[in-house]
């Protein structure tokens, strides 16, 4: 059924809210179903802004920088993994990057998930429109089913 699950994390609270659902899932399947549960996080951006008064530039993160930011996110797929270890599940992780719906759908495909589980923002109208949606993307070019977490109104601003 469930046995290879994928997680995107992003590094924040809300990202974070599937995880709690992916937990009572595998507590639930474990110990009948062996379930292996990947922990994504997507690197998006490999530049960053250097500003000196009113003018800025792009520049893009040396090598050093981008393996600095690969080893951070490692580390918090690590921690973020803990509750699901606890709950029996078996915990990977992976740091890609390039579009987060793109590496998402690529990385679902290649470790053969059976389900993407994930949380979204809930922006809808204007904001929806203006940064995007990660999730319909998934939903709509993805080839597994997703299970979509709503983050509470709480954790919005985290």
């Amino acid at each position: 059924m469930y046995e290879k699950i994928l997680v995107p994390l992003d590094g924040s609270h809300i990202g974070e809210t599937a995880l709690v659902h992916v937990e009572e899932l595998v507590a639930k399947l474990s110990p009948k179903t062996r379930v292996e549960v990947t922990l994504l996080q997507v690197i998006s951006s490999l530049t960053h802004y250097v500003i000196a008064g009113e003018a800025s530039v792009q520049v893009p993160y040396n090598s050093q920088e981008i393996a600095q930011i690969q080893r951070k996110a490692r580390s918090y797929l690590n921690k973020a993994g803990d509750g699901l270890k606890n709950a029996g599940a078996t915990v990977k992780t992976k740091v890609t990057t390039g579009s987060a719906a793109e590496e998402i759908i690529r990385v679902a495909d290649q470790i053969q998930a059976d389900m993407v589980a994930m949380s979204t923002h809930g922006r809808h109208g204007l904001s929806r429109w203006a940064f995007g949606s990660v999730t319909d993307k998934i939903l709509r070019a993805g080839k597994v089913p997703v299970l979509v977490v709503r983050a509470p109104k709480d954790t919005e601003n985290t």
